[in-house]
């Protein structure tokens, strides 16, 4: 079975939320701020793969959702990155809003890539909140979330790049003289 068109849900990971955190150190006065940043979360990357012919592989998984970013830990530890999901698609991919309509990407090229969602930005700890007046603070940033979205796939067929199906015009020929003979 041929597909050439699907439609699939990504979402770009979560960023990790910032820690609010103290030194505790015996003669430190005040302790001081000591929480790490979150991680980012990871990007959703599609990429030209010339060894896939269909979209056969997005007809039975559909949602793909890359990984969150860490949250932050004490002693100015941040977050680790989430990893970026690949996903592999064929060449001659083109890739658009599904609300929209607007193209994001034509993967015409094989290894094209393009980050098609975004992963959200770790928050930040109370590390980078001190400042001259507030020298222990209790805040810190939660991480934003990913971009998320609904995306159509269209694989750009044969037909659609040399302007017709192969032996077409052939096959016209050949009718024409046989009703016309001359």
């Amino acid at each position: 079975m041929f597909v050439d068109e699907a439609r699939i849900y990504i979402k770009g990971g979560d960023g990790g939320n910032g820690m609010i955190a103290f030194r505790r150190e015996k003669y430190v006065p005040m302790g001081g701020p000591a929480g790490g940043d979150g991680g980012r979360g990871g990007h959703v990357i599609f990429t030209a793969d010339e060894n896939m012919g269909t979209l056969m592989d997005f007809k039975y998984k559909r949602h793909f959702k890359a990984e969150r970013g860490t949250h932050g830990q004490s002693k100015n530890m941040h977050g680790a990155g989430g990893e970026d999901l690949i996903v592999r698609v064929p060449v001659g991919t083109i890739i658009k809003d599904d609300e929209s309509g607007e193209i994001i990407a034509d993967l015409a090229v094989p290894g094209q890539q393009v980050v098609a969602a975004r992963g959200g930005r770790g928050g930040r700890g109370n590390t980078r909140f001190a400042n001259a007046t507030n020298r222990a603070p209790s805040l810190s940033e939660n991480g934003e979330p990913g971009e998320e979205k609904w995306i159509r796939l269209e694989l750009k067929l044969l037909a659609d790049v040399a302007g017709g199906f192969p032996q077409c015009g052939q096959i016209n020929l050949n009718i024409q003289n046989f009703l016309s003979p001359s």
